[in-house]
């Protein structure tokens, strides 16, 4: 795996472990593998309330992926993320960029419902962003949009607020991660959601240079 071959990230986070060679383990799909690692994955306290794990939905071959920080109780329920009133907006932004949730891929910072949809504890995102990690991998995505402050904080490793660091490009590992408001804030605040297109229009013109 070359993503993360040449890049500082591998000392912050250990991704040279993460991404050791039993992360590819011969014949099957490695996508699928994956996925049934996470579903057996018991490696923090969140796996003892989840009903679903929600490991990600959409094309796996995707040039655009959105992270969120992690389920709700809808998507706990479906295993599906971004199913409830923040995930039909979600689906909205999608649109009008010009793509459906078929077309690009979904996942989270966190795979399990934190409890009382608290955001996620510092150790639970350590514990489980590796698998992310190995989504980006395996998808090669060639823009990301970070729906809010903590999609944001974890994958690029800054305790800056999404007011902070929205609206442009920070580049990660070759891939180019945008920060944005995240839906259920723009449900929010609807003044918001104009600079939110915005950042997704400046999403769609990098993709559209290639």
């Amino acid at each position: 795996m070359e993503l993360f071959d040449k890049n500082e990230i591998k000392e912050v986070y250990g991704v040279e472990d993460i991404l050791a060679e039993e992360c590819e383990p011969d014949g099957g799909d490695p996508f699928e593998i994956l996925r049934a690692e996470v579903e057996s994955c018991k490696k923090c306290e969140l796996h003892k309330t989840r009903d679903n794990i929600v490991f990600g939905t959409g094309n796996t071959s995707a040039d655009l992926m959105f992270v969120g920080e992690g389920p709700g109780a809808e998507e706990d329920k479906q295993g599906i993320p971004f199913v409830g009133r923040s995930g039909q907006l979600l689906t909205k932004m999608i649109e009008a960029m010009g793509h459906t949730r078929e077309t690009i891929y979904i996942a989270n910072i966190v795979k399990c419902r934190p409890p009382e949809n608290r955001n996620p504890f510092e150790d639970e995102s350590s514990t489980c962003i590796p698998y992310l990690y190995r989504q980006i991998e395996y998808i090669k995505p060639k823009v990301i949009v970070c729906l809010g402050s903590v999609a944001a904080q974890n994958l690029l490793k800054t305790k800056l607020g999404i007011t902070k660091i929205r609206g442009e490009f920070v580049e990660l590992n070759c891939v180019k991660v945008m920060p944005t408001f995240h839906p259920a804030y723009l449900l929010r605040n609807g003044n918001m959601k104009k600079p939110c297109w915005e950042d997704l229009q400046k999403v769609m013109a990098e993709l559209s240079c290639d």
